[in-house]
């Protein structure tokens, strides 16, 4: 007597699994984009020059000192 054979198919939960982890790929891309946005040091606003400083004034002769 043969023992019976069992035909198992993994498809479709492989295509699940396939499917769940896209999904969570693409929301930790996004998370890690966000965090990453949130985080980022360089603050171009911090760096913004408003004029001649007081350096400038003094080495061309005091022309348009500020008071």
């Amino acid at each position: 007597m043969a023992a019976p054979t069992i035909a198992l198919d993994f498809t479709p939960l492989a295509r699940t699994l396939t499917r769940v982890r896209d999904r969570w790929t693409g929301l930790s891309v996004l998370c890690l984009r966000g965090v990453r946005a949130f985080a980022d040091p360089y603050r171009p606003e911090a760096h913004y020059m408003r004029g001649p400083g007081p350096k400038w004034h003094a080495k061309h002769g005091g022309a348009g000192a500020r008071r």
